[in-house]
């Protein structure tokens, strides 16, 4: 995946979650040893965290409490990512407004930095699905944050009267307008490998489309024969189908990038200071090198979910495009013998336990069961997105788990049905120029020539009888053979305004 350069302020080395490399990576290493747990506490009380986690008690207590999906903040990189980038602009904020001191804004920087890069991701343990709207994933990297920044200015973790998760790492800041403005550009991120994979396909199509030109085969309406066609123009079809796909992405992202990041609590802007929230914004923009810009109205935006309803959307329609591709892939392979048969698919695995020699269109089938997921989540990002209350949506979190995983799994199986599918196709030349001779279809092309009386009778003697429509017309003599073959002629069949 590829972002945007984290900003330039300060240099950090990428450590590949190994322990903090410092000066102070000795005295680390000593606490590890000397100690398994270190006690933290907050309203509830207090509990044993893990002396080497980054992390602290609000996080530990939302692992405990959430078991949905399995799925960590961490399987996400980009949304880990995202929040160290909203964490360093807010950082660089406070700094200007002399919220933070120098030290203080230099190591919460320095720790966001290092996330950015990819490191230390193993810690955001919290399950995407969550009560409270975001907040312990919001907490999750408030606390990972300060105790790296903890370990840079020599401390122990968990000692936040130096370096506070709160007080110093969410200063100005809510989870209200931190989660949904990370959630925003950690979607954007996902989406450009598959903007990409839609590219890719394309093209593999319109090459496909190149390779057939000249394969004559019937083309059907209702799964019925109708008109022929090439199997170039079939799949050139296929290509230009997908050919708005990306723009729409596009477009949805751009919505995506109108954040209510300043706003805080409800979109007050509560405990920020003036001008903070276009300060942050601006820092954003820099560190994430996205067209970030703040919310007219982050009253308003702090509830609003339209951006992600309208992102879902353009998901559920590239689905369904790609759904009756697979569809229309596994009709035209179908048989080998006994079905259409006009092409072949890539041979992937044996495709069947008990009837030998059985093989699969399975690349296809997976592609549809994709797409069914998407389509079906569509809905349950629309249910969550209207089930929001007042000035905030609670149901946040299943919002942003669906848009990334479906964002995930839709270039993922786009990418496969690529390499593994399209790319490999042939094509059965002579079986498709067989399904055209026997076609009752072709006498569409006669209509002009004989009328539509003697087409409509000679369609119901050919197919009463087996005999071909082109044999028929002769025995008729109702054209003559070079005006019967110039008809029915290639170029005149498949005649393409």
């Amino acid at each position: 995946m590829t972002v945007a350069s984290p900003t330039k302020a300060f240099k950090v080395e990428k450590t590949k979650n190994k322990p903090l490399l410092n000066d102070h990576a000795e005295t680390l290493v000593a606490i590890d040893d000397k100690a398994s747990f270190r006690v933290e506490s907050d309203l509830l009380g207090e509990q044993n965290v893990p002396a080497a986690a980054l992390y602290g008690i609000q996080t530990q207590r939302a692992h405990q409490n959430f078991h949905i999906t399995g799925v960590p903040i961490s399987h996400f990189p980009e949304l880990v990512m995202a929040l160290a980038m909203v964490k360093l602009a807010a950082a660089k904020a406070n700094h200007r407004h002399k919220l933070l001191s120098d030290d203080k804004a230099r190591v919460i920087i320095e720790a966001c930095q290092e996330l950015i890069l990819g490191n230390y991701h193993d810690q955001f343990i919290v399950d995407l699905i969550q009560g409270g709207a975001g907040t312990s994933t919001n907490m999750n990297a408030n606390e990972v944050i300060a105790n790296i920044g903890l370990a840079k200015l020599g401390f122990e973790f968990g000692q936040y009267q130096h370096l506070h998760p709160n007080n110093d790492v969410n200063r100005s800041q809510s989870t209200n307008d931190v989660y949904p403005s990370a959630a925003r550009l950690a979607i954007v991120f996902a989406a450009r490998p598959l903007k990409e994979a839609v590219d890719k396909l394309q093209h593999s199509l319109a090459i496909k489309a190149q390779e057939f030109a000249d394969v004559l085969k019937m083309g059907r309406t209702q799964m019925q024969d109708a008109v022929p066609m090439t199997l170039g123009q079939e799949f050139r079809a296929f290509a230009s189908d997908l050919g708005g796909e990306t723009a729409q992405i596009e477009h949805s992202c751009k919505q995506l990038c109108e954040v209510n990041l300043g706003g805080t609590a409800i979109g007050t802007g509560i405990n920020a200071p003036s001008g903070y929230a276009r300060l942050v914004v601006s820092e954003l923009a820099l560190v994430s090198g996205l067209p970030i810009k703040l919310a007219e109205d982050l009253i308003a935006a702090s509830s609003d979910m339209g951006a992600f309803v309208k992102f879902s959307g353009t998901l559920r329609r590239l689905a369904i495009k790609l759904s009756k591709l697979s569809n229309d892939l596994r009709l035209l392979s179908s048989g080998p013998r006994t079905g259409l048969g006009e092409i072949n698919l890539p041979a992937v695995q044996p495709g069947s336990s008990i009837m030998p020699g059985k093989v699969n269109p399975v690349i296809p089938e997976a592609v549809n069961q994709t797409a069914f997921q998407v389509m079906g989540t569509d809905m349950s990002i629309t249910m969550a997105a209207e089930a929001g209350q007042l000035q905030l949506n609670a149901m946040e979190p299943l919002i942003i788990y669906n848009l990334l995983n479906n964002t995930r799994m839709l270039e993922k199986a786009i990418r496969m049905l690529d390499t593994l599918c399209i790319q490999g196709i042939t094509a059965n030349k002579d079986h498709c120029a067989l399904h055209v001779k026997n076609s009752i279809g072709i006498v569409t092309a006669l209509v002009p020539h004989i009328g539509y009386e003697n087409a409509t009778r000679i369609a119901e003697v050919a197919l009463a009888s087996g005999v071909s429509v082109a044999d028929l017309v002769r025995q008729e003599d109702l054209l003559t053979e070079d005006e019967l073959n110039n008809i029915l002629s290639l170029r005149n069949m498949i005649h393409n305004l």
